[in-house]
């Protein structure tokens, strides 16, 4: 027997992942942080983004490595070969995608959290009871009840299709877990807008209700849905034999920033017993500025919330969240009782709901704690401040675009979304928007607006100032007289941008 256990301890010493060095690796560990937080600070003297060089792409299709590496030669390959050529939203230049740019609170927060590696599937620990405090929070700035309930999820195309599974299954009952949607979940229908994001028409088709089961309906003037059509429309469908179960309505559509009528929105839902469910990614982040929060009335009526930390909170990614006014039919929608998962009244496996009881994932990890040390370090009025800021820097974009006479504004300003065009055709445009990415100036995306081409700036980064504003609207100048022939103007280029 003892000879049995010598060569078992013989072949599993020095398995463990640790550093041997300790002090060495607290000084690279150190160099590391130092110089992620210089690459926050010194930002402006960087691109917003560039090309990756073809050798840079190559060196990352290597084989599977088989042997070990040096920590500090992997921390090279990492500054010379990724961080030059991240997304770049951290760049206060950066307007392209409804991208927060984080903060290094945030970042710090993810540093910690790492070190912990809590799983936050279940079970009594105080990473548990940090989430359960940002839900709390967040109960109290909807309005929403003590027994609502909340859970942090990759993202609100996530939480959305979480949302149309919860509707799904207080519609037809939990029975349908177990035998699926059946001839009345054929017959369910939901509603949402022709300006809704992409993912609500995904939840759709992953839910099992199909694409088709979505009415699209029409927006008015202001790119809101058009609330009498839709009632229309739910008529229709009663009449014909469907059955309405979910309306979506939008909190900061993806294309111009618009606010659905929300009060309208949820007086309708009540009249006609359906789910009112709101898509407010970055929009529903608003209720933090007292400026901005009277344009969500009618939210806190709703059935569930969709929104996103990483968006207009500044939370580093990922951190979705979904919150829910019925806790009970939350937890019915994807509670699922297992003996590894057994409750118990003491010890590390009690507690009461659990996390994995309102998600579909058992392992998660701690988004929560980024989002409550951004919380708790600036607090909702100043991050409320922020969020009012980019809505001006937004409306002073639309002066520069109004101002200009070879600029053409495309949508009306709702919050921090405007969609302009140099005046030219759509190729040109398009071509435009890739020269400005590329210079390293500014980077815009794209969208189509009533048949035309936009230059598309959301303008979501804390950073952000009139002078990167400005850089854009020079930039697209620029670069819209090299196109065309027109009379050319000069603009600055970062320092990097020009390498």
């Amino acid at each position: 027997m003892n000879e049995i256990l010598r060569e078992t301890q013989q072949t599993v010493i020095g398995t463990s992942l640790d550093p041997q060095d300790w002090n060495s690796f607290r000084a690279l560990a150190h160099r590391m942080l130092d110089e992620a937080i210089d690459g926050i600070a010194d930002i402006r003297t960087r691109p917003v983004w560039q090309p990756i060089p073809d050798h840079v792409r190559s060196a990352f299709r290597a084989d599977v490595p088989r042997e070990q590496s040096d920590l500090a030669e992997v921390y090279r390959e990492f500054s010379e070969g990724v961080a030059p050529y991240a997304t770049g939203n951290v760049h206060p230049g950066f307007m392209g995608w409804v991208h927060g740019g984080g903060t290094a609170v945030g970042m710090l927060a993810e540093m910690l959290a790492a070190g912990l590696n809590a799983n936050l599937g279940g079970r009594d620990h105080m990473p548990i009871e940090v989430e359960r405090q940002v839900v709390d929070w967040m109960r109290s700035l909807f309005s929403f009840p003590e027994d609502a309930s909340g859970i942090f999820v990759t993202g609100t195309s996530m939480a959305n299709l979480m949302a149309v599974l919860v509707a799904r299954t207080s519609t037809l009952g939990k029975p349908a877990r177990q035998h699926g949607i059946g001839n009345d979940g054929a017959v369910l229908t939901a509603y949402t807008s022709q300006a809704a994001h992409g993912c609500i028409s995904r939840a759709m088709d992953i839910a099992g209700l199909g694409t088709d089961a979505l009415r699209k309906i029409d927006v008015n003037a202001d790119h809101c849905i058009d609330v009498a059509a839709l009632r229309a429309q739910i008529a229709i469908d009663r009449e014909v034999g469907f059955k309405p179960f979910l309306v979506v309505a939008s909190a900061g559509t993806v294309d111009v920033g618009a606010i659905d009528d929300l009060e309208a929105i949820a007086v309708l839902c009540r009249d006609e017993g359906i789910w009112f469910h709101v898509d407010g990614a970055f929009g529903a982040l608003a209720i933090m500025s007292p400026e901005l929060a009277p344009m969500l009335g009618g939210i806190e009526l709703a059935d569930s919330i969709a929104l996103d930390f990483h968006k207009w909170g500044q939370v580093p990614y990922d951190a979705g969240f979904l919150l829910v006014r019925d806790g009970e039919q939350h937890r019915q929608a994807f509670a699922q009782p297992a003996a590894y998962l057994r409750r118990e009244a003491r010890g590390l496996a009690a507690g009461a709901v659990w996390p994995c009881d309102l998600g579909p994932d058992l392992s998660r990890g701690f988004r929560a704690l980024k989002t409550w040390f951004t919380l708790k370090t600036f607090g909702t009025a100043r991050l409320g401040a922020v969020i009012a800021r980019s809505c001006a820097l937004a409306k002073y974009l639309e002066a520069r675009v109004l101002a200009e006479p070879r600029l053409e504004l495309l949508a009306p300003v709702n919050l921090n979304i405007v969609c302009f065009r140099y005046r030219a055709d759509d190729a040109t445009n398009r071509e435009i928007v890739a020269d400005v990415q590329e210079s390293g100036i500014a980077a815009p995306s794209s969208t189509t607006l009533d048949g035309k081409f936009a230059i598309r700036a959301a303008i979501v980064n804390h950073r952000t100032e009139e002078v990167d504003v400005d850089a854009l609207v020079s930039a697209v100048l620029e670069f819209g007289a090299r196109r065309t022939g027109d009379g050319l103007i000069e603009t600055a280029s970062p320092p990097l941008a020009a390498q």
